[in-house]
């Protein structure tokens, strides 16, 4: 298998994702639908493919930290990884932009938590959980459900 191809490939379907959303006061809906739900989607899928379709050859596994390393010496563990990253940091990167469009937070404070969800995950997410938090304390009152 052309590992290579299969990372340009999965990466440019991010990107996607990814500009979407940077340009979501713009499209928010179209946002929404390729960022939240289409990219998603697809990652996922081809996630699933790698799990049943390339076969562990070093074993490993999640029981400790010792079997996890041993599981990402396989380039098929180590793809199907960095698929998993991509697909959930990029629904992470949906659910701020929604969010931040129906808790009333302007763009501009939530746009620097994309990058850093991007970037570092849980970083980000805990960047626009305080983004949130701020605004909470200092705006009017806005609608909580989520």
């Amino acid at each position: 298998m052309d590992f290579e191809s299969v990372f340009s490939a999965v990466g440019l379907l991010a990107m996607l994702g990814w500009l979407t959303l940077v340009i979501s006061p713009l499209i928010p809906i179209w946002s929404d639908r390729i960022a939240g739900l289409i990219a998603p989607v697809l990652l996922a899928a081809t996630y699933v493919a790698f799990l049943l379709l390339v076969p562990s050859e070093n074993g490993g596994g999640f029981g400790s930290f010792a079997e996890v390393k041993q599981l990402f010496t396989n380039p098929g563990a180590v793809m199907a990884g960095w698929i998993h990253f991509l697909a959930f940091d990029l629904l992470i990167g949906a659910w701020i932009c929604r969010t931040a469009r129906r808790e009333n937070i302007p763009f501009w404070m939530a746009l620097p938590c994309l990058p850093a969800t991007f970037l570092f995950g849980p970083a980000g997410f805990l960047l626009f959980t305080a983004v949130r938090g701020i605004k909470r304390m200092t705006g009017p009152a806005a609608p909580t459900a989520a």
